[in-house]
């Protein structure tokens, strides 16, 4: 049908420049489409993996179907152990507050298991950390926030025994 024209190499820094625009203006569609440019020209550029993983993870709170596995996909492509781990608490964060915000039934339990998750990243990430590098302690301290502020999150065992205790 159609045939993508290539980006040339040179270009490459000012299209990450653009797709970082693109997703501070919420188009993060834009912004995946400039990521795929980028690494059909040049495979493996990590500015590109993670501008592209983060765009996907944008949509998750307008999308009722969250592409949560091409964003997990993309992980395998970071070069760095940090990066992998910090960016997959992200993808877990990030569909936490999307599940949370649905309302659907399920959304409580979801969004309690999608937290500990991503903390459980975010610990990792932290052992690995470069210096002066506390982004995955931040992000983890904001994930524990949601849940000590909101009790009403916890995990699906205790949702079945308060079940049981009023159906006793």
């Amino acid at each position: 049908m159609f045939e993508l024209k290539p980006l040339r190499a040179e270009a490459i820094p000012a299209a990450l420049s653009k797709a970082e625009r693109y997703r501070l203006l919420n188009e993060p569609e834009q912004a995946e489409s400039i990521c795929q440019d980028v690494l059909r020209t040049e495979p493996g550029n990590q500015q590109a993996v993670t501008l592209y993983l983060l765009a996907i993870t944008d949509s998750f709170r307008t999308s009722h179907q969250p592409d949560v596995w091409r964003a997990r996909a993309l992980l395998e492509q970071l070069t760095s152990e940090y990066d992998r781990c910090y960016y997959a608490g992200i993808v877990e964060e990030r569909l936490a507050r999307a599940k949370l915000e649905s309302g659907g039934p399920l959304a409580p339990q979801e969004a309690f298991v999608g937290f500990t998750r991503a903390m459980r990243w975010y610990t990792q990430a932290e052992a690995l950390r470069p210096p002066g590098n506390d982004d995955a302690v931040l992000r983890w301290n904001s994930c524990a926030r949601v849940l000590m502020e909101s009790p009403h999150l916890r995990p699906a065992a205790e949702y079945e025994e308060i079940i049981e205790l009023r159906l006793e």
